[in-house]
């Protein structure tokens, strides 16, 4: 077994997009190379229903798949194809723009006023880039479940993982997008392929992914004194970059840790991207833009 290092841990910085929606961006509009095939992640929460609820008017997409996943209150979504619906907690909707289409999102909160939710975006390939576009709605129970003996629990969006396949089927990139909960002071090994990319993201507890012996497991490196309180160097809204491997450790710290582990296979294909748009030239993206302003960007029927 080879042991994934963490190559670099990143704080998802506040942004606000949309028509006022206030979030925190773990990745995106920069460094593709390093989490190819995925292009964006977004955390958006809060409960402060001025802080969301303007949401994500009318945009276009083309060229990628976009991956909603609701924690909490819920996502309404409309687009050019005429589809309607609404995603609560725990549902999930994979949207593969393709050629193009128009959308819209819009958040609100539970009776509480929490909302939370994550959206990640993944590069489509050249061959699929002009691609039907497609939904794939996943409720919440279709999802498959996994507990371990020592607590670990999972919820498998795609790809397979501990023996159950994810619904989500049909994708360029073949992503493995899994849920983790790690109980309190667990240390945890998964597996995982090693020509793909692959990236944690911790929004509950804290923990640490890097490999050391018992006791020191939940030390830093920085930390020499073995009698010194823990520190956990992986916490909510971070995202820890991984080396290539075929598996990965996480020591979860006293309130557990729980985090989305997503891996992918890399394109290496050239990225001509303008916001929403993402295709391989920029010739393609003019010619996308100049679509958009002629009327003439959505192909399908």
């Amino acid at each position: 077994m080879s042991l994934r290092g963490t190559r670099e841990i990143l704080e998802a910085k506040p942004t606000i997009e949309g028509a006022g929606v206030h979030l925190r961006r773990a990745f995106g509009f920069g460094k593709t190379k390093e989490f190819d095939p995925f292009l964006l992640f977004d955390d958006f929460r809060g409960d402060k229903p001025e802080d969301y609820i303007a949401g994500f008017p009318w945009h276009p997409h083309r060229g990628i798949e976009t991956i909603t996943y609701v924690l909490a209150g819920e996502v309404a979504h409309g687009d050019s194809l005429g589809n309607k619906g609404r995603m609560g907690a725990g549902d999930l909707q994979w949207m593969t723009a393709g050629s193009g289409i128009l959308h819209q999102e819009m958040p609100k909160g539970d009776a509480q006023g929490r909302m939370h939710g994550f959206q990640l975006w993944a590069n489509l390939p050249r061959s699929l880039k002009m691609t039907e576009p497609r939904y794939q709605d996943i409720p919440s129970e279709a999802i498959p479940e996994v507990t371990e003996d020592d607590g670990t629990h999972v919820r498998i969006i795609s790809g397979e993982f501990w023996g159950k396949r994810g619904p989500v089927e049909g994708v360029a990139a073949d992503p493995q997008y899994v849920d983790v909960s790690v109980p309190p002071n667990k240390k945890r090994r998964l597996k995982m392929e090693v020509t793909r990319n692959a990236f944690a993201y911790v929004f509950a507890g804290a923990g640490t992914f890097r490999d050391a012996s018992d006791p020191q497991a939940v030390l830093t490196e920085k930390a020499h004194d073995p009698n010194a309180p823990a520190v956990y160097d992986a916490k909510n809204h971070n995202l820890v970059l991984f080396d290539r491997g075929d598996e990965i450790v996480v020591q979860a710290g006293p309130e557990g840790i729980r985090f989305l582990l997503v891996s992918g296979k890399p394109l290496e294909e050239p990225v001509a991207w303008y916001g929403p748009i993402v295709m391989n030239t920029p010739e393609e993206l003019r010619t996308a833009m100049s679509e958009l302003q002629t009327g003439k960007f959505i192909k399908h029927k």
